[in-house]
């Protein structure tokens, strides 16, 4: 059993370590061990939530339109087109 361990032995080798350390040392660190293991799974589901949502989020941006265009009409429906020009400085001074 146990690789030739006996159950006795285990429970004479346990009755040594409550000897030496004490039980409420024991459940102290009982009690830490159990709250990193519980706070190592909360953070390994969260990052497998934000995993998903991040897949998530770049197909939705693949579907939408990076910007948008909105023409003024006038009240026939009519649209215009606008050119942009550099605006010259007023001054010649600016340009030296």
């Amino acid at each position: 059993m146990l690789g030739g361990i006996s159950i006795w032995q285990l429970l004479i080798v346990l009755g040594i370590i409550i000897l030496i350390f004490g039980t409420k040392k024991l459940r102290n660190v009982g009690t830490d061990l159990g709250g990193a293991i519980k706070g190592f799974k909360k953070a390994m589901h969260i990052e497998e939530e934000e995993d998903k949502t991040d897949k998530t989020d770049k197909n939705d941006d693949a579907d939408k339109p990076q910007g948008k265009v909105r023409h003024e009409t006038d009240e026939a429906g009519n649209t215009y087109d606008v050119e942009a020009r550099e605006k010259k400085p007023e001054n010649s001074d600016e340009r030296k």
